[in-house]
Parts: C-alpha cells; structure tokens; sequence
C-alpha cells in the first residue's frame, strides 16, 4: 500500500511524522526505529533522524512520503461502540469500520459509548492545528441525562468544573474545565459547547456534579457540522466547507 502524507515544507522528526500519520505514537516510533524496522528511502532509519518532504518511509507494509497527493478530509458520522482509533486490533475500531480506499486516520477522539461527528484525514498538520487546545475551537455536543437539568447546574456547568481521575491512587487527571457555551433544551436534555478535549470530559463534568450521561452526540467541529447525516455515513468536506474551515484555522499554531 502506498499513501503519501508529508505536507510540511521544511524537515520533521521522523518519530514525529509517524505519529502525525496516525502510524503510532513517538515512544513506539522509536521502539520501531531502534528494532529495524523503519527504513527511510529503503535504508534503515537511525534514532533522532529528520527526513525531508518527498523522502519515503516504509514501516512493515504501510508507505509514507514519496510524492504529495491531495489532502483528505471527511466528516464521519460514528455510532456508539466503534473506537476511535488506529489499532487494527481492535475488532471495531473507526479505520476498519469507514473502509475508505487510502489511508485516513481520526483528528482526536469521541469515546465508545458516545455517537455523532469526527473528522478524519490523511494530513498530519491538519491533525496538529485542530487538536491543539490552545487554540480554543469549538466542539458542539447535544447531551442527555438521567435526571432534570436546573438552572444551578447549567451555571457550574457554564463556569468550570475540577474534574478528576485516579487510578490505583495514583491522579491521571486534575484540572478545572475552561468556561463554556451550556443551553437548557429540555428536562433532562442540554447543548454544550466546549472548547478544549480533556479525556471523557463532559461525562466527568456531569458526574461530578451528581448526574449521568445517558447519550452523547457531538453535532459540530469548527464549522463542520453533523446533520443531515446518519449513523455509520461519512462525507468528503470540499468546496466551501472546506474554504471555510481553512480560514478558521489560518492562525492556528501547528
């Protein structure tokens, strides 16, 4: 297989430029790096080497680099229980379950339980400027839960919550969420919009505050948006769409 990801124009790190490409992450790039098994233009690959737009980079049977080919993007439409990620191992996971002809990978995560959009593409810079949080763009959620929502709670909600999580006594997350877009739609129903990613966010929002998440749907990143699409559909974003997500993130930082 064949796939062509480099967009940058000046030279990466190699272990980087896997991780961009959804290959792995740089820990195990440099695990593979070390056993042999990466070559840079059929040679094997040294520890903390950089390579070059167009260079080609073989890891198995997955090829990167070579000549540039055209950005892709789609707008994917996950339904609960598939995992968003790129672990063949995992008998549900999103690569499988899109079946897209090239090599695409998801821009961050929306955890098993929950449904609705995530993007995926082939461009690791892309993937850099949408996920760093510094750069405040707006994720949209519709969420239910299992008891009414009050004003009191729309407030907390709004302002910043500190959620945790601890494993074996040992704190894997402590921090106070940034303040939010929070809207009331019905009983026990409300819009959320959230400009950072922190892991299970809404969901340790809720519980913290006494209530459960029942179904979450995320409806928008950025500008692109969810509707008119049905579970398990995905759409390629071109046109204007597309012109416009790219204006959102000229000044984002890479």
């Amino acid at each position: 297989m064949g796939e062509n990801i480099e967009k940058n124009t000046e030279d990466i790190r190699l272990n980087k430029y896997l991780s961009e490409a959804g290959v792995c992450s740089r820990r195990e790039a440099d695990r593979l790096i070390e056993a042999g098994k990466v070559l840079v233009d059929g040679e094997p690959a040294r520890t903390g080497q950089r390579i070059r737009p167009g260079q080609r980079v073989q890891v198995s049977d997955t090829i990167l680099g070579g000549e540039k080919e055209e950005q892709i993007l789609l707008a994917v439409y996950k339904p609960p229980g598939v995992i968003c990620t790129t672990d063949r191992r995992e008998k549900r996971n999103i690569v499988d379950y899109v079946g897209y002809p090239s090599r695409v990978y998801p821009i961050g995560r929306l955890d098993k339980d929950s449904e609705g959009l995530i993007l995926m593409t082939n461009d690791g810079s892309l993937v850099n400027r949408m996920m760093r949080s510094t750069n405040h763009h707006e994720k949209e959620y519709l969420v239910r839960v299992n008891k009414p929502v009050t004003e009191p709670f729309l407030k907390k909600m709004a302002f910043g919550v500190r959620i945790r999580k601890v494993e074996k006594g040992e704190v894997l997350l402590d921090a106070v969420t940034r303040p939010c877009q929070v809207e009331k739609l019905g009983k026990c129903s409300f819009r959320i919009v959230l400009t950072q990613g922190l892991n299970r966010q809404i969901r340790r929002m809720c519980e913290t505050l006494g209530y459960q998440v029942e179904s979450l749907k995320r409806v928008r990143v950025l500008n692109i948006e969810l509707k008119g699409m049905k579970p398990g559909t995905w759409r390629k974003i071109n046109g204007g769409e597309l012109e416009e997500l790219t204006e959102l993130l000229k000044d984002s930082r890479n």
